[in-house]
């Protein structure tokens, strides 16, 4: 049993995948925050009665000017995490003030929880060997001590961080359908009417504060049914998610479907999840590293049909005058045994 445990969490896996996470997360964590500070700093404006510390939050508010400087200061270390730079220190240190930060962000009577799995992913990543290959680190290390490629690196030190980040996704899927569960409706909450209710209340709230009315929500409203099958399978989706960790198929499938239920909350409800429906949440389900290798296939590819030898008639064979053969060119009658070829011009 200890042997089976190990070997599910231990999996070995390529440097290289868990590096790739670790830019292709970084990169969505940048994008995220630096068009998002103004609206940070507002949270971190608010009256100070709102304030209810959550998390790592041990203290009271701090001073505006002072949280600027920690979110420019989580920006930095986000941009060393993304680059693999000094990772044994920059790691670290980007996990702890990315979780002080959305924490903090959070502490205003407001939760966020959308958030919540970047930050574990941040986590993990600041935390384990992901910089071990695609990184600045690599490139300094293999510099100093030229030997066996960083990309190429296999172990189980670079797979338990992906399957830690796989359990961190199911685990809020799992625990989103046990509250559904646990809560008044229980198993009737698969009958579709609350679900059309969330839907409209949003709608009506959006409309109230100055949005544009959904006219995807009205025009669906009236079809119960629809928001039946739509209970269903989401709530399916969230308590079955576990599975999605022993079977790497269904894993992916599980992935697939879980990110086009985001989309279509998103066109019902025009609720945005940015990690989500970017589908980069999923992506520790994939062999992501795989995508490095398309710009080499590419041009291997390219480079054997440019390099394929023109067919030619075997020997003895007839080949009727006026024929186009595959190379592109003609036959021509000369009135001898042997054939003429020319080249012929595409119309």
């Amino acid at each position: 049993m200890v042997q089976r445990l190990h070997a599910f969490w231990f999996e070995p896996a390529p440097a290289a995948r868990l590096a790739f996470l670790r830019i292709l997360i970084g990169g969505f964590v940048l994008w995220y925050l630096i068009p998002q500070q103004d609206n940070f700093l507002q949270v971190a404006g608010s009256d100070t009665r709102l304030f209810a510390p959550v998390g790592v939050v041990f203290h009271g508010p701090v001073g505006v000017e002072l949280f600027r400087w920690l979110m420019r200061g989580t920006i930095v270390a986000v941009v060393f995490l993304t680059l693999g730079l000094w990772h044994r220190v920059t790691g670290p240190v980007c996990a702890g003030l990315a979780l002080w930060l959305f924490c903090y962000r959070h502490s205003w009577m407001k939760l966020y929880h959308s958030d919540n799995v970047v930050v574990f992913h941040l986590i993990v990543l600041g935390l384990s060997r992901s910089a071990d290959a695609l990184s600045l680190d690599a490139l300094i290390r293999r510099w100093r001590q030229p030997g066996v490629a960083a990309a190429s690196l296999t172990g189980s030190g670079y797979g338990w961080p992906m399957r830690l980040m796989c359990a961190l996704i199911v685990s809020t899927y799992f625990l989103a359908a046990v509250a559904k569960l646990a809560g008044p409706l229980g198993l009737g909450w698969m009958s579709g009417e609350n679900l059309r209710s969330q839907m409209a209340i949003d709608c009506i709230r959006k409309e109230v504060l100055g949005d544009e009315p959904n006219a995807v929500a009205y025009a669906l409203y009236d079809r119960l049914p629809l928001f039946t099958v739509l209970a269903v399978g989401s709530l399916a989706l969230e308590f079955f998610a576990p599975i999605a960790l022993f079977n790497r198929r269904l894993g992916r499938l599980w992935s697939v479907n879980t990110f086009l239920m985001h989309w279509g909350i998103f066109f019902v409800m025009h609720i945005t999840f940015h990690y989500q429906l970017t589908g980069l949440m999923f992506a520790p389900f994939f062999r992501v590293e795989r995508l490095l290798e398309l710009p080499r296939r590419l041009r291997w590819r390219r480079a054997a049909a440019f390099e394929a030898p023109a067919p030619v008639a075997a020997p003895g064979l007839s080949v009727a005058p006026g024929a186009v053969l595959a190379s592109g060119e003609r036959v021509l009658d000369t009135g001898s045994s042997t054939p003429k070829l020319t080249e012929t011009k595409a119309t």
